[in-house]
């Protein structure tokens, strides 16, 4: 059975350029999802939802796999964000941000395989956010995106030209602003940090 890495069948998506905004149409796709609000940097609950997200996720791959049903690489943590008035979104003010973790899951998954997944981690370690995470679709459609280096905290001017860009191709912005998070933190350095951010646009 051949390895599939998703991030290279699907690379329109997860391997933008660096140098330039692009836009693509995004299909409706899969999610283990949970939701949440505050500053990730300082709320607990979204430490629980990344405890929760990858444990499951995991054990989701590895039933298909031992299956004989697929075998593929766990996709990146991904994240939407926003305020229930987007012309207030500040960098500043991220107590007020709303925002749902997802990981990204292959056709083959099924809500069978999910729900066999959240009963075996019951029975591991204890997974804090068991009780939050949903599995469902998540349609996307056109969007605009680009590859982005370095911190987190540094990212505003790439948003405000990916919106520029947008605009300039004579689109509004619509939805929720979409990261997607193809580095470990906690492995790799700030500067070398690599994250696609997408905005959905009209």
């Amino acid at each position: 059975m051949r390895k599939i890495n998703y991030r290279e069948a699907l690379s329109e998506l997860y391997n933008p350029p660096r140098k330039a905004p692009v836009i693509v149409d995004v299909p409706s796709m899969n999610y283990l999802m949970i939701d949440g609000q505050g500053d990730p940097n300082t709320v607990k609950e979204y430490q629980e939802a990344i405890q929760t997200l990858y444990p499951v996720a995991f054990g989701v791959k590895f039933a298909l796999k031992k299956a004989g049903i697929a075998d593929y690489v766990v996709l990146p943590l991904e994240g939407l964000w926003w305020v229930d008035n987007m012309e207030e979104w500040s960098m500043d003010r991220r107590d007020e941000w709303k925002w749902t973790m997802m990981i990204m899951q292959p056709s083959p998954v099924t809500t069978e395989y999910v729900s066999k997944a959240i009963e075996d981690a019951k029975l591991k370690k204890p997974v804090p956010a068991l009780s939050k995470l949903r599995f469902e679709s998540y349609h996307e459609g056109l969007s605009v995106q680009i590859m982005y280096f370095g911190p987190f905290s540094d990212e505003g001017p790439t948003i405000e030209k990916l919106h520029e860009f947008a605009r300039e191709e004579g689109y509004e912005l619509k939805g929720k602003h979409h990261e997607i998070y193809l580095s470990d933190p906690r492995k790799t350095s700030a500067t070398k940090l690599k994250t696609i951010l997408r905005q959905p646009i009209k």
